[in-house]
């Protein structure tokens, strides 16, 4: 994100801190005075670098959104020349390591959109973006994929990655990406 390549080392420090904290323990739990003295910071530092909580709580969501995107691009492309298909179920395989080394409370974006009722704060723009994106990244997959309703089958998909995503962080389904792309296994070969 070009706005965050110009972070001063104290806001990086800020936007590090910060995104611990909200994941961790949730937005609203967590005070900008606590947030400041984590990350070795005045309360001043941190407003004049971010202006506001809520711009500091979206700028936590768009780091977080780039690294989940650039996981997911990495894993579907790092296998190399295989079937288009095949592509589309390795989405399920980037969520599953993603829960397992950095969701272990559940998806940051879900989370905190429990947590911010408005509609017009900045953090909603952002969870809205987060998932759009990942709709939009299946269904190109989808098409490249050569599927009849590239629309259908990744809405579809998308509806599964998050159900699985939220059913496996609460444990209540155990394997629940694994089910989740046995069912979008059989419904890519059915499209």
């Amino acid at each position: 994100m070009s706005e965050e390549t110009t972070l001063t080392p104290a806001a990086e420090r800020v936007l590090e801190v910060a995104g611990k904290l909200f994941y961790d323990n949730g937005i609203h739990a967590v005070g900008v005075e606590t947030i400041a003295s984590e990350a070795g910071v005045t309360k001043k530092t941190l407003y004049d670098r971010f202006g506001s909580k809520d711009a500091l709580i979206a700028h936590y969501l768009r780091r977080r959104d780039e690294r989940w995107r650039e996981h997911v691009i990495r894993v579907v492309e790092q296998r190399g020349r295989i079937a288009p298909a095949r592509r589309l179920l390795l989405v399920f395989d980037a969520l599953e390591q993603w829960i397992a080394e950095e969701n272990p409370r559940g998806c940051a974006f879900v989370n905190a959109h429990a947590e911010l009722p408005d509609a017009a704060h900045p953090g909603r723009d952002v969870i809205r973006e987060q998932k759009q994106w990942l709709l939009e990244y299946l269904r190109t997959l989808a098409r490249e994929a050569g599927v009849r309703n590239p629309r259908k089958l990744a809405t579809s998909l998308l509806v599964l990655i998050e159900g699985a995503n939220v059913t496996s962080t609460l444990g209540v389904v155990p394997g629940a990406v694994g089910n989740a792309k046995e069912v979008a296994k059989q419904l890519i070969e059915s499209s």
